[in-house]
C-alpha cells in the first residue's frame, strides 16, 4: 500500500481505443494505493470493449467517433478538472491545444525512437520488432510512456521498461512480455509526473 498523500489525487482522462486492458491496470494501481489519482472520465474513438469496462467500474464515458476534437478535448478537461490525459490504446493523433500540452501521457509498446510513427501499434509493432531481431538488428524490445505531442509517437521520453526478444519468438510472445512491462511502467511513469508536478 502506498504512502498516503497530502495532496488530492490527481484526474486522469483515459482515452483509449481497445479492450480496456491498461484502463483495468490503472484501476486496480489506483485501489492498491501505488498510483495517486483517481480516473475522472473515459473517452473511446469508437465504441468498444473498454467503454464498457469503465461503465461496469461507474466511471463516467463517452465515445468520441474517428477521435476527439481539440474543442472536445478542452471543454472534457475543464469539466471534468482534468490534470492529466492517458493514451491508453488511443490509436488516433490527439490535438494538443494549449490546456493539455504537456499533460498528454502515452503508452507506446516498443523502445522509442524505434518502432512509433503512424500505424505502428499493437500487433504491427510486435511483428516489425521480431522481424528486425531475425535480421539481427535488435535484441531487446520493451515500452515507452511519452508526453504525447503533435506527431505520433515523438515527445519526450518519460520512462522505458526492456526485455529481450530474439529471432525465435513470435509476435504473440513479444506482445505478452511487453505488456507485463506496461502494466508496470505506465502507472509508475504517472506517478513520477504526478510527484513532479
Amino acid at each position: 500500500m502506498g504512502e498516503p498523500s497530502a495532496h488530492p489525487a490527481a484526474r486522469l482522462a483515459v482515452l483509449l481505443s481497445g479492450s480496456g486492458r491498461t484502463l483495468e491496470n490503472l484501476i486496480a494501481h489506483i485501489e492498491r494505493g501505488d498510483l495517486d489519482a483517481q480516473i475522472a472520465v473515459v473517452v473511446g474513438s469508437g465504441e468498444c470493449l473498454g467503454i464498457e469496462k469503465a461503465v461496469r467500474a461507474g466511471i463516467p464515458a463517452l465515445v468520441c467517433t474517428g477521435g476527439i476534437r481539440s474543442d472536445e478535448l478542452d471543454r472534457l478537461c475543464e469539466e471534468h478538472s482534468i490534470d492529466w490525459v492517458i493514451l491508453a490504446g488511443y490509436l488516433k493523433l490527439v490535438p494538443i491545444t494549449d490546456r493539455v500540452r504537456g499533460k498528454v501521457i502515452n503508452i507506446h509498446p516498443a523502445l522509442l525512437p524505434d518502432f512509433g510513427g503512424k500505424g505502428m501499434h499493437g500487433m504491427h509493432v510486435h511483428r516489425a520488432v521480431v522481424e528486425a531481431a531475425q535480421r539481427g538488428e535488435v535484441s531487446e524490445t520493451g515500452c515507452t510512456v511519452h508526453f504525447a505531442d503533435e506527431e505520433f509517437d515523438r515527445g519526450t521520453i518519460i520512462e522505458q521498461r526492456w526485455c529481450p526478444v530474439s529471432g525465435d519468438d513470435t509476435a504473440e510472445a513479444v506482445a505478452a512480455r511487453v505488456f507485463a512491462l506496461e502494466c508496470e511502467c505506465l502507472p509508475s511513469a504517472i506517478q513520477s509526473v504526478i510527484a513532479g508536478s
